[in-house]
């Protein structure tokens, strides 16, 4: 006879409204605090492991509650004052509240979930730098509002403006940039002509791109780029209808990388946190333990930011990117640099031809190791033509741990085993984790 298995019991969703007490004991990725009352599962907003706190529910739903914190009864040890006077508002940083070490050890944990079935005796090795002033790109929102302009970001779960006056994670140039521009765009005639403002830091300096929903006169592009020269500022302008400014091969930005210089159209992705990039691409090559007779296939490659570094220690490298012009800025990056052994090629990795042309190319220039940085949905339509091109290693650098987590997943059932992880904080205060992963086939 089939044993019954007595039917589960069905939490009671709680009630929205009143305040009630609640004992925390986890912390998502989001940086909410997890608790439980009469065995539902409660999320809420700013609180810590550790803590007694009285909330509120605001949303009830079948599986968990949300909530939002309403008073401390006992706070965590590890609890700090946010360095932010914009941190209950904005939505950028979730952690200023959390001691620093204890926020790697909070991401640490989520990411030993993700990779749960993956890990064996491996530790998630941790790569960090300067936990503020760290970040050299910023989207800034602005709108008017009886006739003012309003500057900030976008607000936690909304997109209703918070107008900063400092924000602790930007670069000190970046953060003098801004306050600058605040003042000389109250009340002027260019803010109901902006859709948004890109702030960028790079070894060329500071430069501002204004994305134009309207065209403006001459006289006012005039007007700012004479407080530009004032301010030592470059202005890219993107003209209404347009995917991207239109700059000048000469006017092209560039950063440093080691001995590299690196050129980029000022809305190219590069990463923001410049020191955590140059540590990440050291670690890379380190992981890979490459030689001169590796050939090396960087996939979403952008304008060389690992192809090139990579191109100093190996055979040859070959770099794949889906933007054609991305694509000519690596080659001119390589010829400038004197790397000769360095050649990229334009494919669209989610579409199956290109798959499989790129795929068959591959495959006849003896690739031995592989290096992907894929953007948030991960790299699933190529991995059958990674496992035909059968290199000995894989390094896979991920924005996504649970896409990552797929992937792993498909690569180990295919033949390839996890050596090694690693956790990088890209951005500090941040819920947003970076990781890498080096997998080596089973011989």
């Amino acid at each position: 006879m089939r044993r019954r298995t007595p039917p589960r019991r069905t939490a009671k969703p709680q009630p929205i409204g009143p305040v009630q007490t609640y004992q925390v004991d986890g912390l998502t990725h989001e940086a909410k605090g997890v608790a439980r009352l009469q065995g539902k599962v409660t999320f809420i907003e700013g609180a810590l492991p550790g803590e007694t706190v009285n909330a509120q529910v605001t949303k009830a739903g079948r599986r968990f509650d949300e909530a939002m914190l309403v008073s401390l009864i006992e706070p965590s040890v590890h609890r700090i004052s946010p360095s932010c006077e914009h941190f209950s508002v904005c939505g950028g940083c979730r952690f200023q509240h959390l001691a620093g070490d204890q926020q790697l050890a909070a991401k640490s944990a989520w990411l030993q979930g993700q990779f749960r079935n993956l890990l064996r005796h491996q530790t998630i090795e941790v790569l960090s730098d300067a936990s503020t002033g760290y970040r050299r790109r910023a989207r800034i929102a602005i709108d008017v509002v009886k006739g003012h302009a309003v500057m900030g970001f976008r607000g936690k779960a909304s997109s209703d403006i918070v107008p900063i006056e400092r924000c602790v994670v930007l670069t000190e140039s970046l953060q003098g940039a801004f306050v600058s521009l605040k003042a000389n765009m109250m009340g002027n005639a260019l803010a109901p002509s902006v859709g948004h403002i890109e702030l960028l830091e790079d070894s060329k300096g500071v430069s501002v791109v204004f994305r134009l929903t309207t065209d403006i006169s001459e006289r006012l592009e005039n007007d700012w780029q004479e407080w530009a020269d004032g301010a030592g500022i470059i202005i890219y302008w993107q003209a209404p209808k347009s995917s991207k400014a239109d700059v000048a091969l000469e006017k092209m930005r560039y950063y440093d990388l080691g001995e590299l210089r690196l050129h980029f159209h000022p809305q190219d992705f590069i990463q923001v946190n410049a020191a955590m990039n140059k540590k990440m691409v050291a670690q890379a090559i380190d992981w890979l333990n490459l030689t001169r007779h590796d050939v090396v296939l960087d996939l979403f490659c952008g304008v060389g930011n690992f192809t090139l570094p990579l191109a100093q220690h190996v055979k040859s490298v070959i770099g794949v990117e889906v933007q054609d012009t991305m694509v000519q800025a690596a080659k001119e990056n390589a010829r400038v640099n004197n790397i000769d052994n360095a050649s990229f090629l334009a494919a669209d990795l989610t579409q199956a031809d290109a798959i499989t042309t790129s795929a068959n190319a591959l495959l006849r220039a003896g690739v031995t190791k592989i290096l992907l940085d894929p953007p948030r949905a991960g790299a699933l339509e190529f991995l059958d033509s990674i496992i035909k091109i059968a290199p000995t290693q894989i390094l896979y650098v991920s924005c996504n741990a649970s896409t990552l987590a797929r992937d792993a997943d498909y690569l180990v059932a295919k033949g390839y085993h996890v050596t090694r992880i690693g956790l990088m904080d890209m951005f500090p205060q941040t819920s947003h984790v970076e990781s890498m992963m080096l997998l080596q086939k089973k011989k």
